[in-house]
């Protein structure tokens, strides 16, 4: 099996098209910290950290890259529409946007991605 790394997929100093650079910004400084928090909520977790390596994977066509930065960008931000505080219902806002936009996405979301999923899940990434 390939070892994949971070950088390999998208990694720092990369950009894709202006519009989608403070939904990149967003999401890189706060996926990590609040999918830790949140993992144990959301059933498919993996499927959600393979989102967001896919969302940085620069073959991936940029209206998709776009579709999964927003939603990606909306489980960062703290406000939406029901707060994340709510225990038991605070994700669930969250994990409609994500799932809904895996569902249209999922020919997408290839073993490159899911690899380094799990590879982070694991803890084996640094990211």
């Amino acid at each position: 099996m390939v070892k994949i790394r971070y950088g390999d997929i998208f990694g720092p100093g990369s950009k894709g098209s202006k519009e989608h650079t403070a939904d990149e910004e967003t999401v890189r400084r706060g996926f990590w910290k609040k999918f830790r928090t949140a993992a144990r909520h959301i059933p498919f977790a993996e499927d959600v950290a393979a989102a967001y390596f896919c969302a940085f994977d620069s073959a991936t066509p940029v209206r998709v890259r776009a579709t999964l930065l927003g939603a990606l960008a909306y489980f960062v931000l703290p406000v939406d529409v029901v707060p994340d505080f709510l225990v038991g219902i605070g994700f669930a806002d969250d994990a409609t946007v994500l799932m809904t936009a895996m569902t249209l996405l999922r020919g997408h979301l290839k073993p490159v991605h899911y690899e380094a999923a799990k590879r982070a899940l694991a803890g084996e990434e640094t990211v």
